[in-house]
């Protein structure tokens, strides 16, 4: 594959993770096939539109790490890249906040992948160094809704999670995911359960932003509640998500961070990492 193929190939993957998290119903206070879940202001035919129009900046942001030695002059262009992607994203939606901590968490991962990682946990390895580094081109201005509900709670957020290498990406989303196929659930219901099992245990900024502690406790009881009754893939499990998903719906309370987290996750599923193709090219020949 050249470079040109396999920065297309990133940047496709990036939109079809946003897109698959997007279409997975049904999410608890999420947008959703059904919906805006906790939001007046989305829909699903609007996520959609947000992920393409993220589409230019994935593929500037693969480019430049292919070409880009890792280090601040790389961190600086992809602050630029993102802020560009922030825009046409605003563009697209009106000016609604769609994937804004998405984008910062896949901008980062397909940094990584584009830079030469060659496994899931070298890149989130790869992105947390790349988190950690300066930009001295971030425009002052009011800060985010996480930012804000990060300093006021102490919570970690976005940037704390991808400094720390994503935790809840490699060691609760992906294995859940993972466990969940191999036990015969179907993609759907293997995609909540990963969903659920990061709610249950992240400090989302976006439920600490619009119900504070008390808000946390709800999202994490319920999910741990839907887990603990059997997942999204039984009838009891079901039925304790779908009040969860009441619940959240009336107290306005959306878990977009844990969400967030989802695509990235589907999206380090979805690389076709090395020695996955190896693997699958052997299983073929036998």
């Amino acid at each position: 594959m050249t470079m040109i193929e396999h920065v297309a190939l990133l940047a496709d993957t990036a939109v079809l993770s946003l897109c698959a998290e997007a279409r997975l119903s049904p999410k608890p206070g999420l947008v959703d096939g059904r919906g805006g879940g906790a939001h007046d202001d989305m829909d699903l035919p609007l996520m959609l539109v947000s992920a393409e129009a993220l589409r230019p900046a994935f593929h500037g942001i693969a480019q430049a790490a292919a070409r880009t030695p890792a280090g601040a002059g790389l961190r600086e262009r992809l602050g630029v890249l993102g802020r560009q992607g922030e825009r046409a994203m605003s563009r697209a939606t009106g000016g609604i906040n769609t994937h804004r901590g998405a984008l910062w968490a896949l901008g980062l991962l397909v940094a990584a992948v584009a830079g030469g990682a060659a496994g899931e946990r070298a890149a989130a390895r790869a992105a947390a160094r790349l988190a950690a580094l300066p930009d001295r081109w971030v425009p002052a201005g009011e800060p985010s809704h996480g930012d804000q509900a990060r300093r006021r709670y102490g919570a970690g957020g976005a940037r704390g999670e991808a400094e720390n290498a994503f935790p809840h990406v490699t060691e609760v989303a992906l294995p859940r995911l993972r466990a969940g196929r191999a036990a015969g659930l179907g993609e759907e219901a293997a995609r909540l359960d990963a969903l659920l099992a990061v709610m249950s245990l992240l400090d989302d900024t976006c439920v600490l932003h619009r119900g504070g502690p008390d808000g946390l406790r709800a999202v994490r009881s319920g999910a741990r509640r839907v887990l603990a009754e059997g997942g999204a893939g039984t009838g009891s499990g079901r039925a304790a998500l779908m009040e969860l998903d009441d619940e959240l719906r009336a107290r306005r309370l959306s878990p977009g961070g844990s969400g967030d987290l989802l695509a990235a996750a589907l999206f380090l599923d979805m690389v076709p990492w090395p020695e996955r193709v190896e693997q699958e090219v052997l299983a073929c020949r036998r």
